[in-house]
């Protein structure tokens, strides 16, 4: 098996089936590609499968099921092209694919998504606004990828939300998703946040005085990065395994996501990735975190180094909390229901809803 394809699983195993992707066929997948070239095109041939039990359901009006099914072949799709920069029109093609399959399953979910496009910088960040049923006006947790994430891959985390009276913003920022073939990886992102958080404040059945933000991984740093120039803007912020310095990782990080950065960053070679890397820096940014803040971090982390976390809870300049999993590995995806539940009580909490 091609060593890419080791670290793929080895790295992310748990992440896949925590996320959406059945377990009989994350190793039904995984086990039949040998080569990473071979990587895309099996998770799209699945994607497939299950687009097609959405587009039959939906034929005969099983709509429920066919919301199910569709969601469920967008996180296909996106598995093929999460890292997939080798091959730019085949990572396109598969990321097109989810994009389609998850707009068809929007309306048919429960509760419902709806697509929203913010014009930023000549290009579009798209996000998914989803509203727990009942009337409005709804507290909202803006939700921020990382390197290899997307808006495609939410739908088991905005459950947690959803489920405790919150509104879902899921949302691709520069350098992720649909921004990612316009507007590369950025270390600032003041700009990409006040113009998401006006955005979601600016939908009608949202309370644009109660706005939160989660992030994971490099969503971990981004959310922080929007905390500390949104001030009193936004009332809480979750940093789930986001480092404080970027380049501080860069030796220890895989070659798919040292690749995945260098070609989202727009840089010409690795020692280029890694200069933009250490720009990722949130030195100088944490102390103006007034906000409450939590950080969850797995302690195994093999990417991201736990000190990075215990950092960020010492300098952020509000109350902060640290969650420090002990078994936990990059994200958490192993032992989520240690810090799931937890973190949706949390934010619930900080925006005003009973639990």
């Amino acid at each position: 098996m091609d060593e890419r394809i080791r670290s793929a699983i080895s790295h992310w195993g748990p992440r896949f089936t925590t996320n959406g992707v059945a377990v009989s066929d994350f190793e039904r997948i995984t086990r039949g590609v040998q080569r990473w070239e071979d990587w895309c095109e099996a998770w799209s041939a699945a994607g497939r499968e299950h687009e097609q039990l959405g587009r039959t359901a939906l034929a005969e009006k099983r709509h429920r099921s066919a919301g199910e099914h569709l969601a469920q072949a967008a996180v296909y799709f996106h598995f093929g092209k999460f890292l997939f920069v080798d091959d730019l029109d085949q990572m396109r093609a598969a990321h097109a694919s989810a994009v389609r399959c998850l707009d068809a399953a929007l309306p048919l979910l429960d509760p419902p998504g709806r697509r929203v496009e913010i014009p930023f910088e000549g290009a579009w960040l798209v996000g998914v606004l989803r509203t727990p049923p009942g009337q409005g006006p709804w507290p909202a947790v803006v939700m921020i990828p990382g390197l290899d994430s997307a808006k495609e891959e939410f739908r088991s985390t905005e459950r947690i939300f959803l489920d405790r009276g919150l509104a879902t913003f899921s949302v691709d920022g520069p350098g992720q998703g649909e921004a990612e073939y316009d507007v590369p990886i950025r270390a600032d992102w003041s700009a990409a946040g006040a113009a998401i958080l006006d955005a979601v404040a600016a939908e009608r059945d949202i309370d644009g005085e109660r706005l939160a933000l989660w992030g994971v991984s490099l969503g971990g740093y981004y959310a922080p990065r929007v905390a500390a120039a949104a001030g009193d803007r936004v009332k809480g912020c979750v940093a789930l395994a986001g480092p404080y310095n970027f380049g501080d990782c860069w030796g220890r990080l895989p070659e798919l996501t040292r690749t995945a950065f260098r070609v989202r960053t727009r840089s010409r070679d690795d020692d280029a990735a890694q200069r933009a890397a250490a720009a990722l820096d949130l030195a100088g940014q944490a102390g103006r975190i007034s906000c409450p803040l939590l950080v969850v971090f797995g302690r195994l982390d093999r990417l991201i180094p736990w000190q990075h976390a215990v950092r960020l809870a010492e300098e952020a300049g509000g109350p902060a909390e640290l969650l420090m999993l002990e078994t936990g590995n990059h994200g958490c995806m192993n032992v989520a229901a240690y810090h799931r539940p937890r973190t949706g009580d949390w934010l619930a909490t900080r925006l005003g809803v009973p639990l």
